[in-house]
């Protein structure tokens, strides 16, 4: 399996720990100090990066689309474009932006929606860069971006199995450095959608890293994509559930972050090894309640043990482990022994 190199010291894939992206998105309703909050509690909740979005309004939108008239509880001005040019920070904000998440020491980047973005966070360095699934069916910025080689992460909602290989096979033709996520574009996701057994597929068929990309509410779904092998997960990050924006309601506040960052890593150390093999924590049980042979009943020196003769329970001391019950039976006695006595290796021949 590729492992993807995001820093030096950071990769993900293989046995690296699970890539967790405190998204977000537009959630900071077009205030810089909002952004700054949100990106010092991804820090403190113990994410591994924070990310934002990178939009040009005029290469992602025709001119008509951003004129129509967009009137409902969360918008930010009477047209689509107001809307949007009031939730777009500038190039300077965003290396504003890039330098506090320095200062503060967590990796910062954003998803590019068009190629003008996309060579802007080329130009300020960002370790990766995120593809929305909004171009998961744009191939000529899929050719482009593959086309830069630097590290990608790529969402896959809204498209079905084969546009997914055509993903892959696009950026693969240029390099490794990416990784897939699964993800269902809907805010918020109903459970019954989420699908994430397509995590499996996606492992079994491609040779990069998968993740998860989840809009629904909670953290169980997210923590599930663990459990299946997701080596990359994102979840939304708000200030506060209830403030204007559609995706407050599938965003996690910074104390549920901190929790599912906790989570996750509890979940990691679960998962530990294919291997079933006795523990070093099952010691005390084992002492306290595992089972031995011991005497059914008093017998002498020179007798036959029969299967009435012998008797598995807890005992102290202990005496042979009761899997060799059928290895006793029928054995000839070297001592007496007493009911309750336990059986040891050398008590029968």
């Amino acid at each position: 399996m590729v492992e993807v190199k995001i820093t030096e010291n950071i990769k993900i894939g293989g046995n690296n720990p699970c890539f967790i992206i405190a998204e977000v998105g537009q959630n900071h309703q077009g205030d810089i100090e909002i952004a700054k909050k949100l990106i010092k509690a991804a820090k403190d909740a113990g994410a591994s990066c924070v990310k934002f979005q990178k939009t040009c309004l005029k290469e992602k939108f025709t001119k008509k689309y951003l004129e129509r008239p967009y009137d409902n509880p969360n918008s930010w001005g009477e047209t689509y474009g107001e809307h949007k040019r009031h939730l777009e920070f500038s190039e300077s904000q965003y290396r504003e932006l890039f330098k506090y998440a320095q200062e503060v020491g967590i990796l910062f980047t954003a998803s590019a929606m068009d190629m003008v973005s996309f060579d802007f966070l080329i130009n300020i360095k960002v370790p990766f860069i995120k593809i929305g699934s909004g171009d998961s069916n744009n191939l000529l910025f899929l050719k482009y971006a593959a086309s830069k080689k630097v590290p990608l992460i790529i969402s896959t909602g809204m498209v079905d199995k084969s546009a997914v290989k055509t993903i892959y096979d696009i950026i693969s033709a240029q390099h490794k450095q990416f990784c897939l996520l699964h993800c269902i574009s809907a805010y918020p996701v109903p459970f019954e959608d989420c699908n994430l057994t397509v995590l499996l597929d996606y492992k079994n068929t491609f040779d990069v890293p998968v993740g998860y990309s989840g809009q629904e509410v909670g953290t169980a779904v997210a923590l599930a994509a663990v459990a299946l092998g997701a080596k990359v997960l994102e979840k939304h990050i708000t200030l506060d559930k209830t403030m204007k924006g559609t995706d407050h309601v599938c965003s996690l506040t910074p104390v549920e972050f901190k929790q599912l960052v906790k989570d996750v890593r509890d979940i990691e150390a679960s998962l530990g090894t294919p291997i079933k093999k006795v523990v070093t924590s099952e010691i005390p049980c084992i002492d306290k309640l595992q089972k031995s042979l011991v005497m059914g009943c008093t017998k002498n020196k020179g007798e036959i043990l029969y299967p009435g003769d012998v008797k598995i329970k807890v005992a102290e001391p202990k005496g042979l482990n009761a899997l060799h019950f059928e290895e006793v039976i029928y054995k000839t006695l070297v001592y007496d022994k007493k009911e309750d006595e336990p059986l040891n290796e050398g008590d029968f021949c």
